[in-house]
């Protein structure tokens, strides 16, 4: 494989803290690298370095000549004032980039529900990550690097990303290196594991799974003990061993000596053991819905958020929610926490219930800001039982990650992540019987994961997790149901996976929730908004399906001119020139057919009005 960049003796310190000392590695074609580590050792510091958009103290960065490197920054580098389409493709006019199947097929995967003329400033997080993402993968690049791509992602966007970057390249062509705390998407897309630590970088085969079990036996054979983390290693062994849905790969690693680690690890959860304590806690009821509507909250044109629909929750019930943006799993949320009512129907509330609300912004501890981190926790218990086992407030707080020198750090001190655990902590000490998280996995990284799943495995209340995060879903819930934006809400006996299933078949048929259809405008150029196309229902529905119609021909086109080109290079090469005429003649044919199908995709995109 050919070498496109890398990294000799590479050192970087702030202050008195060296993050990164004497660290070499590098990329090749074909590399799909995932990095892991705990947050501030150094993952986006070492992305940065490698993308040249910063210098090492000492060391240097090398790159192949003709390698381009695409970057995706952690943070939103966007211009505010720019249109949507204007940010993605900048002055290019429309039949240069909507020709292109590979640029149509980014559009219509990331920015379908985003309107092609909004100003940038104007849109949510989630929308501005997924333009910004838009504007790296539409252009052609060898090296592709992303910090935290899936942050604001919901689980259908995640997929498509993985499905998008596993698709790019061929096996042996191009090179990516992704940061990110999503381990299904780790294992998804990875073919190598760094971990970045103590100024150093560990390198393993495989994705995530893999990485843990080669974390175990390199712990075990160095006989390192560990203590508290070596633990948590060995049930997220377990957990692995057991078989999530979301594993689809095996590791190349013998697993003999893991499966030796972990003979005698139990269950992650007890359950009939935490159903017993739920329901003593709790008694028979907990939280119900019954044929419960409610409008837009902003009541914008009639429609409906919810649309009759019923949810009982069963002491010590465990429940994953998942759905498209905008279509209420936070206002579900709030609904059962009793902070909004219902425009019809019932929400019953048992007697006993205590509920604890783990919100996406954590400004909760706005009112605690001037305290230390023992000091938040101490003020509301000082110790408290989880999963049988007592705990002091102190002891808590170091097993989510929080070291005796950090305790002492003031709250308004804290990192992203370490406010989000700060106030998981104080919930669970404020001992409720009903906790509700809402997107838990921002700002965390894998370790810290690992240690909330940890926590919550030994809780013995009911549990509702809002999070686009497949992992972290079904390690901690039993059961998952999905709001398709269309009002309902849906079981989900086959899962996460189960529900990417039914929105793809919803986008096949037209009925879109949660968007709008594709952003892209062949004939609206910087008009400034979209003209009505006037076409009726029935006619949108029918360019819809020609849309999807045609993208699946021009793939196949596309792999068929590869093909050829192929074929043309050997006949070349071995100077039969007659065999090359006639394979011409097909590639001709080919790229008419090509041209008209493309011709077709832009009537239908302005049927839609696009």
């Amino acid at each position: 494989m050919a070498h496109l960049l890398g990294g000799e003796n590479l050192t970087v310190s702030f202050a008195t803290r060296t993050v990164l000392d004497g660290v070499t590695l590098g990329l090749e074609d074909g590399d799909r690298i995932g990095m892991v580590g705990r947050n501030g050792d150094g993952k986006s510091t070492l992305m940065r370095l490698l993308a040249l958009r910063s210098t090492p103290d000492s060391g240097r960065v090398t790159k192949r000549g003709d390698v381009n490197v695409g970057y995706l920054d952690q943070g939103d580098v966007l211009d505010g004032d720019l249109t949507v389409g204007a940010a993605i493709v900048g002055d290019r006019a429309d039949h240069e980039w909507a020709a292109n199947a590979k640029i149509r097929e980014v559009m219509g995967g990331l920015v379908g529900d985003v309107d092609w003329h909004a100003n940038v400033h104007a849109l949510s997080g989630g929308q501005k990550r997924r333009v910004a993402l838009a504007k790296l993968l539409i252009e052609d690049h060898d090296v592709i690097m992303l910090d935290e791509p899936t942050n604001h992602l919901d689980v259908e966007g995640v997929a498509w990303l993985a499905r998008h970057l596993k698709t790019r390249w061929r096996a042996n062509q191009g090179a990516f290196l992704v940061v990110t705390h999503d381990r299904w998407f780790l294992d998804e897309v990875c073919n190598y594991t760094w971990e970045v630590h103590d100024a150093m970088v560990d390198m393993f085969d495989g994705g995530y799974a893999a990485y843990v079990l080669a974390r175990a036996e390199r712990d075990r054979m160095a006989a390192v003990v560990e203590g508290k983390r070596q633990q948590l290693v060995k049930k997220e062994l377990a957990w692995l061993r057991r078989g999530a849905p979301a594993r689809t790969a095996k590791p190349k690693f013998r697993i003999e000596a893991a499966n030796d680690l972990i003979a005698d690890v139990p269950d992650p959860r007890d359950s009939v053991a935490l159903s017993k304590m739920a329901t003593a806690r709790l008694g028979k009821d907990v939280l119900d819905l019954e044929n419960v509507t409610l409008d837009f909250l902003d009541g914008d044109d009639g429609q409906k958020l919810f649309d009759n629909i019923t949810l009982r929750l069963a002491p010590g019930e465990r429940l994953g929610l998942v759905g498209v943006n905008g279509a209420g799993k936070s206002t579900l949320l709030r609904l059962l926490n009793g902070e909004i009512q219902p425009s019809s129907g019932k929400v019953k509330r048992g007697k006993t219930v205590v509920t604890a609300v783990l919100t996406q912004d954590v400004k909760e501890l706005d009112e605690v800001s001037d305290l230390r981190v023992i000091e938040v926790i101490e003020r509301e218990k000082r110790s408290f039982s989880v999963g049988g086992k007592d705990f002091t407030a102190g002891q808590l707080v170091e097993q989510l990650g929080f070291t005796k020198e950090k305790q002492w750090t003031p709250v308004s001190d804290l990192s992203g992540g370490e406010r989000r655990r700060l106030q998981l902590l104080r919930l669970l000490v404020g001992e409720p019987n009903v906790l509700m998280l809402d997107e838990p996995t921002n700002d965390l990284d894998t370790d810290t994961l690992a240690a909330v799943e940890d926590v919550l495995d030994g809780w013995p209340g009911t549990l509702v997790v809002v999070s686009h995060d497949r992992y972290l879903l079904e390690r901690v819930t039993d059961n998952q149901m999905a709001l398709l934006g269309d009002g309902k809400l849906r079981g989900l006996p086959g899962g996460v996976d189960q529900y990417l299933e039914l929105r793809e078949a919803a986008l096949a048929s037209g009925a879109v929730g949660g968007g709008s259809g594709a952003p892209t405008s062949a004939s609206g150029g910087s008009s400034g908004a979209a003209a009505p196309s006037g076409a009726s229902e029935a006619e949108k529905r029918e360019a819809r399906k020609d849309l999807n119609r045609i993208d699946r021909q021009l793939g196949k086109i596309s792999q068929q001119e590869e093909k050829l080109h192929t074929q043309m290079a050997a006949k070349s090469e071995s100077g039969d020139f007659d065999a090359l005429g006639q394979l011409n003649a097909k590639l001709q044919e080919l790229l008419e057919e090509k041209e008209g199908l493309e011709l077709e995709w832009l009537e239908a995109a302005e049927i839609l009005g696009e």
